[in-house]
C-alpha cells in the first residue's frame, strides 16, 4: 500500500497584501517558524506515509527550494517539490486543478493521500484521525466543533448523520451544524482518481471543499469528530493572531478529543 501527503500552496495569498510580495503565505514567519513547519512535522510521523508532495508556483517555487533544501535533512519521509507553471493570480490552476497537476506528476496514483492547505495550524496530532481513515479505508475528513458562528460563516460546514457526511457547505450564511471542515483530509484511491472526471465535467477548479462536497454523493464519506484548535491564516489579522499564540504557547496542545466513535 502506498500513502503520500499532498499539500496545496500554490495560491498567491492575495488578501495577505504587501506581506506575500516576496514570501508565499505557507512560509511566513511564525514564532519562529514557517507557519507550514508544524504540518510537516505531523506529517512526517505518519505511519506508512512515504512521501510529501508540495504543489507552488513558478513565481514561489525558488522560495519553497531554498526552505526544502533545509528541510529534507530532518525528514523521514522524502519530500518532493512541484511547480506547476502559473505566474499570477490570473493564471492559477485552482485548488482543485492544482490537486490534479501534482496527482498526474506521480508514478502512479496512491492508495491514499493526506490532502490538506498550507494555511493552517493544526493545534493537535494527526496520528488517531490518520490511523482511522487506513484501518477502515474510507474516505475521512476533520469535523471540528466551532461554536463561533461567525468562524462557521468563513469555513466549510458539515452536515452529519452519525460519522457519514451528508453535506458539506461552503461558508453558509446558516451554518447547518457546529462542525467545521478544515481543509484536511483523507481521501482513498477511488476519491483521488476522480479528480480528472470532476474537472473534465465542469466543476469548479478552486476552493478543495467543493470537491469533496461533489465526493459527498458520490463515495462513502466518514467524519472524524474532535474537539481541538487550528489557527487559519487568511488575511494579517489572523497572521498576528498565529504569532501572537504561538510566541508563548506550542502549537501542538492535545492529542485533539475525539467525540464520536462509529460502527466503522
Amino acid at each position: 500500500m502506498t500513502y503520500a501527503a499532498l499539500l496545496l500552496c500554490a495560491g498567491y495569498g492575495t488578501r495577505m497584501g504587501a506581506l506575500t510580495a516576496e514570501t508565499p503565505k505557507p512560509l511566513l514567519d511564525i514564532a519562529g517558524r514557517a507557519l507550514l513547519d508544524p504540518l510537516l512535522d505531523q506529517l512526517d510521523g505518519l505511519p506508512g506515509l512515504g512521501s510529501i508532495h508540495i504543489v507552488t508556483n513558478r513565481r514561489h517555487a525558488p522560495a519553497f527550494s531554498a526552505w526544502a533544501d533545509e528541510r529534507k535533512g530532518s525528514l523521514r519521509a522524502e519530500l518532493i517539490l512541484h511547480d506547476d507553471g502559473s505566474t499570477s493570480n490570473g493564471d492559477r490552476l485552482g485548488a482543485i486543478g492544482d490537486l490534479e497537476f501534482v496527482l498526474g506528476r506521480l508514478p502512479e496514483i496512491p492508495d491514499g493521500a493526506l490532502v490538506a492547505a498550507g494555511d493552517n495550524i493544526l493545534r493537535f496530532g494527526l496520528d488517531r484521525f490518520w490511523r482511522r481513515f487506513r484501518d477502515t479505508g474510507h474516505t475521512r475528513i476533520l469535523a471540528l466543533e466551532e461554536k463561533d458562528k461567525a468562524r462557521l460563516r468563513r469555513t466549510g460546514v458539515l452536515r452529519l448523520d452519525g460519522d457519514r457526511v451528508v453535506e458539506l457547505l461552503e461558508k453558509p450564511e446558516e451554518p447547518p451544524s457546529q462542525w467545521a471542515s478544515p481543509a484536511c483530509y483523507c481521501l482513498d484511491r477511488a476519491a483521488l482518481a476522480g479528480v480528472g472526471a470532476y474537472l473534465g465535467n465542469g466543476g469548479p477548479r478552486d476552493e478543495i471543499g467543493r470537491y469533496i462536497a461533489h465526493l459527498v454523493d458520490r463515495h462513502d464519506v466518514r467524519a472524524f469528530r474532535l474537539r481541538g484548535e487550528r489557527l487559519h491564516v487568511g488575511h494579517p489579522q489572523e497572521l498576528d493572531r498565529a504569532r501572537e499564540i504561538l510566541a508563548k504557547e506550542p502549537v501542538i496542545t492535545s492529542t485533539g478529543e475525539e467525540l464520536h466513535r462509529g460502527t466503522d
